[in-house]
């Protein structure tokens, strides 16, 4: 396989039956370059981010004295979370340490093919929040898969949370934002593809008219 191929840069002709007219129709998204080092570069910034702020908060906020930020809207309180994102399913912990493995192994199976550059940021952003609680899972006390995930972020009356759940909503948001507008994980469009599905089929007729003719 050759070294332009490796890099997803290839381009690939398919060819379609056009009348006499015979091929081609360029599979445009085999031009487009792979984005999983995108993708990569984000889940990385997100985790190097969710592993320091973390350590900080350990390190200098006291459990049970919160330090205020704006007045008592925002505030910095450690707390120690056995739950998912923003306290939820409090008493599943092992339960979602399975459920983030399963994530972050989709994540990398769909980044391995992924062109959109869209698409790269939202499951980067996934893939690095979704590493952030799990090595909490894997590495906190009570102990591993039961591990609890330290959040220190408090607004009014969101649950406190920390940047691995900020990223999570993020890419989550993005993502479902990219299925409605029809932005594929390929870089393609569904409008796009539907447009040059009609241009050919119109194309196959005018080839077979200008051959009956």
């Amino acid at each position: 396989m050759s070294a332009a191929r490796s890099e997803g840069s290839a381009r690939v002709r398919v060819a379609r039956p056009v009348g006499d007219n015979g091929p081609v129709t360029e599979d445009r998204t085999a031009t487009r370059p792979l984005r999983t080092r995108r993708l990569l570069t984000v889940a990385a910034v997100v985790l190097a981010a969710d592993l320091l702020t973390k350590i900080a908060a350990v390190a200098f906020i006291e459990p049970g004295r919160p330090v205020s930020i704006v007045g008592d809207t925002v505030e910095l309180v450690l707390y120690r979370n056995p739950g998912a994102a923003f306290s939820i399913a409090t008493g599943m912990t092992w339960v979602l340490t399975l459920v983030a493995v399963a994530v972050v192994i989709g994540v990398i199976k769909i980044g391995r093919t992924l062109r959109s550059p869209w698409w790269a940021l939202g499951l980067g952003l996934i893939l690095g929040g979704a590493l952030g609680n799990l090595i909490d899972r894997f590495f906190r006390s009570p102990g591993p898969l039961q591990g609890h995930v330290v959040d220190f972020v408090s607004v009014g009356w969101w649950p406190v949370f920390n940047v691995a759940d900020s990223s999570i909503v993020c890419g989550a948001v993005l993502l479902v934002a990219l299925s409605l507008f029809g932005v594929e994980p390929d870089g393609s469009r569904r409008r796009d593809e539907a447009d040059t599905e009609s241009e050919a089929e119109a194309g196959g007729r005018s080839g077979q008219s200008g051959a009956t003719a």
